[in-house]
């Protein structure tokens, strides 16, 4: 261990200790500060802050991409809060933040899962249900994401919670198999039941916001159907009159999952819809909504302003949606959202 530096958030006035050897972001972690974050890895800019007081001398950086810290940004006194080493006393400036999230936030925790079912929901996605069975009881809020360590290499990959909180430990996720992706390679090859993984959590901001009592539009394809049904199976809990609706895009009807238990939602929640859309329905027999989940959305949605937005999948789906979610009137304060990035970076992976 290092020596260990203070450091206080503004415009907040949250202070935590930060050990040399370990990032800001994740001293915050440890002491349930729950800062706005996505990749960890330097890839998205999702925790980039200013440096009010302190010498950017005593800030190291680990390796991060310059598309999120420009040099001319980090010269100006930017910095990656996931990347960040303090070697000093600092006073940072949150550029996005979300002050009912920072304080609520839950210490992250390790722990050993026990693998309880593997089990194909489509040609590509894996439904992943495993229970802890040895450390720190972790605790999450709907919408946030796990890391699983990668047994043999130390790497870590990060999924999204399709549950909600639980006395059983259980979590459950649906994980899309990369050709190439060494994590969903392991799980598709090798993963069976009974088998033990070490996993931390929680991570992610894209959670429900309790203060808020506005109809929620929820936008998603692939993997990112697991954040959004831990959302909706969280509103049926609580019983909700917020109004909802759910556009999820997929290529094809065999891409689509949790069909039956989205459609029981209708029932169980009057007030939400359900809207699959294929892109690619290749003459299937098909009687909804066809073309690129934006498409839909800008067809069906002429005006969500007052609304509260949930975007989950792939990063030009996310970017694509954000731009036409705010152009239709939704606070850009109050769209949230997970980026689930590919090989190369972590596969699934939640935003802010």
């Amino acid at each position: 261990m290092g020596d260990k530096h203070l450091v206080r958030f503004e415009p907040v006035g949250i202070e935590i200790e930060v050990d040399e050897d370990q990032t800001i972001l994740r001293a915050a972690f440890e002491q349930g500060v729950q800062l706005m974050h996505g990749c960890k890895e330097g890839q998205c800019a999702a925790c980039k802050s200013f440096v009010l007081e302190g010498d950017m001398d005593e800030i190291e950086l680990d390796r991060y991409s310059t598309f999120a810290l420009p040099d001319m940004e980090r010269e100006e006194g930017q910095t990656l809060l996931c990347r960040a080493h303090a070697y000093d006393d600092l006073v940072i400036e949150l550029l996005n933040y979300d002050e009912e999230v920072l304080r609520s936030g839950l210490p992250v925790r390790k722990g050993t899962v026990e693998v309880l079912a593997n089990d194909p929901v489509t040609h590509d996605m894996r439904h992943l249900v495993v229970a802890q069975v040895a450390g720190e009881d972790i605790k999450f809020f709907p919408g946030q994401y796990m890391d699983f360590i990668l047994p043999g290499s130390g790497e870590s990959r990060s999924f999204s919670m399709a549950n909600t909180p639980n006395r059983d430990g259980r979590f459950e996720f649906v994980i899309k198999i990369y050709p190439d992706g060494l994590f969903s390679q392991f799980l598709e090859n090798q993963v069976k039941v009974g088998d033990r993984l070490e996993v931390e959590a929680p991570f992610g901001t894209c959670t429900l916001r309790e203060n808020r009592t506005s109809d929620i539009v929820f936008v998603g394809g692939g993997a990112g159907m697991a954040p959004l049904l831990g959302l909706l199976r969280a509103l049926r809990e609580k019983e909700t009159d917020r109004g909802a609706v759910l556009y999820y895009g997929a290529r094809t009807k065999a891409d689509l999952c949790f069909e039956k238990e989205l459609r029981e939602l209708e029932e169980q929640l009057p007030s939400f819809r359900y809207v699959p859309a294929l892109s690619e329905p290749d003459g299937e027999e098909w009687d909804g909504a066809t073309g690129l989940i934006t498409e839909v959305v800008r067809a069906h949605e002429p005006d969500l302003k007052g609304r509260d937005a949930y975007v989950c999948g792939p990063p030009p789906m996310v970017d694509a949606a954000i731009a036409l979610l705010a152009q239709r009137g939704v606070d850009e304060r109050n769209i949230f959202f997970d980026k689930f990035t590919t090989t190369g970076e972590p596969e699934d992976e939640g935003n802010t």
